[in-house]
């Protein structure tokens, strides 16, 4: 489902990161919040593909949709 996707204890504590790199999804999806665009993830980051930062966004969207709210 997420293939670009990875957790690895030895990278990032296991953090939910971008293809085994020490690139965590936090860090681009934190970057698009604060207005950042495609290009300019890409320019801070040469080694990601445009299709890493839309999996992150496609990961951050079903964490959401699977977060359980106790009331």
């Amino acid at each position: 489902m997420f293939d670009r996707i990875t957790f690895d204890s030895h990278i990032m504590g296991g953090r939910a990161c971008i293809r085994g790199m020490r690139i965590p999804v936090s860090v681009i999806i934190g970057q698009i919040a604060h207005g950042a665009t495609f290009e300019e993830i890409l320019e801070g980051y040469p080694d990601l593909e445009k299709n890493d930062i839309q999996q992150a966004l496609e990961y951050a969207e079903w964490l959401v949709q699977e977060e359980m709210h106790s009331g």
